[in-house]
């Protein structure tokens, strides 16, 4: 599920997107040390051009998906059940990372749980939605928005990362990508958190519809019905956390929480 309003004229640009180029992501340099560097954005992955330009890479229809109306629809009446759910497992004044934009005002309320003394800092591979985002948080001084690739390493640990439906929309390879780059951006005692798709209950009445949806519009939608995302972290790194899964109306949406061990635990 990943992405309109005025742009605040001093809404800081990314200072990510200032960095060197070998560090997609890395952390911001002190305001003096900061050099213009040129800007090189990640490739857009093939999986996405090929399966969701219609949805991400097209203004018009971007403009369309990114109201809570919409984002409400395609989950039923869940969005703010899983908005509230996901936020429950941070506070104010940590620095969390949101890996992808999300269409609808999920980035606003992340960054209103976080507070003035924390800091959200969310990255995209796709322009479009990146600059749809910095005008959403325009009125959050704090929040930070860069081009940067989910699956690619990060060169910082964050107290919290919030992966809000990523998963569901890349292939077996990148989930484990992903997984690896987000729990190794996890610093010990902080959580990394999934809410996503899940296999639904057997009697499910939206069971049939929502397996019709997934092979016709989500193709890697299906694997979260037959693996846990636990599975697709490397299993040595897997055990520097602990797991924990809840699921939402009738399983059809789960939260999986990974709390990083502190070192000695």
């Amino acid at each position: 599920m990943n992405k309109p309003h005025a742009v605040a004229p001093e809404f800081p640009l990314d200072p990510l997107a200032e960095d060197p180029a070998v560090l997609p992501a890395s952390r911001p340099a002190p305001v003096e040390a900061q050099r213009p560097t040129p800007v090189l954005a990640p490739a857009i992955p093939e999986y996405l051009s090929r399966v969701y330009t219609w949805a991400y890479l097209t203004p018009a229809y971007s403009r369309f998906l990114d109201t809570s109306l919409v984002v409400s629809a395609i989950l039923w009446g869940n969005m703010n059940r899983l908005m509230r759910a996901g936020f429950s497992e941070f506070e104010p004044g940590q620095t969390v990372l949101q890996p992808a934009c999300v269409y609808g005002t999920f980035s606003q309320k992340l960054a209103e749980v976080l507070g003035p003394e924390g800091t959200l800092h969310v990255t995209d591979v796709a322009t479009n939605q990146i600059e749809s985002c910095r005008k959403k948080l325009a009125g959050h001084p704090t929040a930070r928005v860069g081009l940067a690739d989910a699956a690619e390493p990060r060169d910082r640990q964050y107290d919290g990362v919030c992966c809000f439906f990523l998963l569901h929309e890349v292939p077996e390879d990148y989930k484990h990508r992903i997984v690896k780059s987000l729990l190794d951006a996890t610093r010990p005692g902080g959580k990394t958190v999934f809410v996503d798709y899940h296999g639904p209950h057997w009697a499910h009445p939206l069971r049939p519809i929502m397996i019709l949806v997934w092979r016709l519009l989500e193709p890697f939608a299906l694997a979260l019905s037959e693996h846990e995302i636990a599975s697709y972290a490397p299993p040595a790194l897997a055990k520097q956390f602990t797991w924990r899964k809840s699921t939402f109306f009738g399983g059809l949406y789960q939260k999986v929480v990974a709390t990083r061990l502190s070192p000695g635990s």
